[in-house]
């Protein structure tokens, strides 16, 4: 009977123990954390949106707000200018939902992402390309999109830093006397970016390039 009664004044101990203990914070519904997240993002508070959209995911992933979270998560990089973590997001989105009405808006906010950093022509060019591919894509998988027209006058822009970069490598390999990797950058131009805006240059760099090379390997071949 002893027995019976400590197991039971033992029972009522942990009972108490468990009530005196820290209370979880009820967690909120989905449709309240993304009216949470939408004021934050509204007022511009995008850290703060993010934390929120955040949870919204994590705590319903099967919630159709869940994917609206997703987006916003991206979009609020985005709008901090943090474009690495804004491009992971767009492509996470992109992945786990390809067949979203706003894929074409997604994409092209990817390439915005690169396209927002576009370097001067004399630095490394790896956002150009990105940029490019992504704008693209966009444009031949969803031709009839509104964002096509922008897209076009971006990849425009892009090939005409590319092109500016390889006249730039083209002309320190000139002057440097490495007649042969001029010439392969002029010609290039050439083929590849013909329109861009350095053609009369690059054609008459590329002249010059194959005179100075014929000179120097006669130079060389009577050594």
């Amino acid at each position: 009977m002893k027995r019976l009664i400590s197991v039971f004044l033992l029972l009522i101990l942990g009972a108490s123990l468990i009530a005196c203990g820290p209370k979880k914070k009820e967690e909120k519904l989905a449709p309240e954390l993304a009216q949470d997240a939408r004021v934050q993002f509204e007022k511009e508070r995008y850290r703060e949106a993010i934390a929120i959209y955040t949870k919204l995911r994590d705590w319903y992933p099967f919630d159709k707000l869940a994917v609206e979270a997703e987006l916003n998560i991206a979009e609020a990089h985005f709008k901090m200018e943090e474009y690495d973590e804004a491009a992971i997001a767009y492509e996470e989105f992109e992945k786990l939902h390809p067949r979203h009405e706003k894929i074409a808006y997604v994409i092209n906010q990817q390439a915005l992402c690169f396209y927002n950093r576009l370097d001067s022509p004399d630095r490394d060019q790896s956002n150009a390309i990105k940029a490019l591919s992504l704008f693209t894509r966009l444009t031949r998988q969803f031709p009839e999109s509104e964002y096509v027209p922008q897209a076009d006058e971006k990849r425009k822009e892009c090939l005409k830093s590319l092109a500016a970069h390889e006249m730039v490598v083209g002309r320190y390999y000139l002057k440097a006397k490495k007649y042969k990797s001029a010439l392969a950058r002029f010609e290039g131009v050439l083929k590849s970016y013909k329109g861009y805006g350095f053609d009369e240059e690059a054609a008459a760099l590329a002249e010059k390039s194959r005179k100075k090379l014929a000179t120097q390997e006669s130079k060389a071949a009577k050594k």
